[in-house]
């Protein structure tokens, strides 16, 4: 993976977040994802096939997905399962927005959405991982690249 690859998603992160409310997304310094799994209590994960391979996901706190959900649906409920909608929706569109970029051969699942801080989420050994760290109205998240 080349660095003008992260730009891709890091460039469909903060667009989506300045779309969809109005204020950008801060993005941290890209670093390389060691052993340890990077997740909070939603993530969202798209498998990517085709020309690449490999996938991409994100993950964040009920807090954050919690003003999301305000700033998208007017509502202030607090509802897991319109977060596991809300973190998938999210992991698709930057997703969705990236494959724009590489194109038809740009092959992207549907979400897979996991709640709880789940340690089986694997990525693929022979593949570098980047971890993207995010902040957005003072919210922490991260996305994860793994892509050939």
């Amino acid at each position: 993976m080349h660095e003008t690859d992260l730009h891709f998603f890091i460039d469909s992160t903060n667009n989506y977040f300045k779309e969809i409310t109005g204020v950008k997304a801060e993005t941290g310094i890209p670093y390389i994802k060691g052993k340890d799994p990077i997740v909070l209590e939603y993530t969202g994960i798209i498998g990517i096939s085709g020309k690449r391979k490999g996938s991409v996901y994100i993950t964040a706190d009920s807090d954050m997905l919690g003003e999301l959900s305000t700033i998208i649906l007017g509502s202030k409920t607090q509802d897991p399962e319109m977060h596991k909608d809300l973190i998938g929706e999210i992991a698709n569109t930057i997703s969705g927005n990236v494959r724009e970029a590489y194109g038809a051969d740009f092959l992207i699942s549907v979400p897979v959405v996991v709640k709880g801080f789940a340690e089986d989420i694997k990525l693929p050994e022979d593949i570098q991982s980047f971890v993207i760290p995010l902040n957005w109205q003072n919210y922490k998240a991260f996305l994860v690249v793994c892509l050939e």
